[in-house]
């Protein structure tokens, strides 16, 4: 894999395969639209619940209902931020809302 630094001192590209760009999405040093702290890994919808133990097309409701933070992908994909998906499960959760569920009574 090969990084190009731009000459202003911007966001470098990054040229290879496929596996590469994932290793560099996984390293957390991906940007979209300002920076991403490098400690901060970018998580699918798949892995966000997965913690949740909701559906993936769950939390993709979420994020496009505001009630947790996304990032999108040139491809359009969403990711989520680390640090904020594990301060929601940690003490934020309880406060998280819930999709509202029919019941019969």
């Amino acid at each position: 894999m090969r990084r190009h630094n731009t000459p202003s001192g911007g966001v470098p590209t990054i040229s290879g395969t496929a596996g590469d760009v994932d290793a560099v999405m996984d390293s957390g040093e991906y940007v979209q639209r300002g920076v991403v702290e490098s400690s901060d890994r970018l998580l699918t919808p798949g892995e966000v619940a997965s913690l949740f133990r909701v559906d993936p097309k769950t939390v993709t409701r979420w994020a496009a209902a505001g009630r947790i933070g996304s990032i999108r992908t040139p491809g359009g994909h969403r990711r989520f931020r680390e640090s904020e998906v594990r301060a929601l499960l940690s003490g934020d959760e309880a406060g998280f809302p819930e999709e509202s569920q029919a019941t019969s009574h």
